[in-house]
């Protein structure tokens, strides 16, 4: 139960963050408002599925850069797994790397808050 509700919160995040974010489309089938809900929680699925399974690969890959970079480079992978769920999911575009860079931050960082504040972090 605890892992649908962290999905309806991001969904509900990246709604809120495409709303206000320029160069973040988030349309649902034929443009209807409660289609765009559907891709949010597209989106929120994608996300999940790809920081559990393509996430760590790409980590370990690039743990040099990451070390000599002092973890920065995290945010350049925190960015292309962005691009990759715009590629994977219809309805939801990603305008450029720097737009994903800052819808990334601003997620995470919202997440966080909104995990803290609901007790999804138990």
């Amino acid at each position: 139960m605890n892992i649908i509700i962290r999905i309806f919160l991001t969904a509900v995040l990246v709604m809120i963050i495409a709303h206000f974010l320029p160069g973040i489309a988030l349309q649902g089938s034929h443009g209807v408002s409660s289609g765009n809900f559907m891709t949010a929680i597209y989106v929120a699925i994608v996300l999940g599925l790809l920081n559990l399974f393509i996430k760590p690969i790409l980590v370990l890959l690039t743990l040099p850069v990451t070390f000599f970079t002092f973890g920065l480079f995290l945010l350049v992978i925190n960015a292309l797994i962005i691009m990759l769920c715009a590629r994977l999911v219809d309805g939801f575009a990603v305008e450029n790397f720097l737009t994903a860079l800052l819808f990334s931050l601003i997620l995470s960082i919202s997440q966080s808050i909104v995990f803290s504040l609901t007790g999804g972090d138990k």
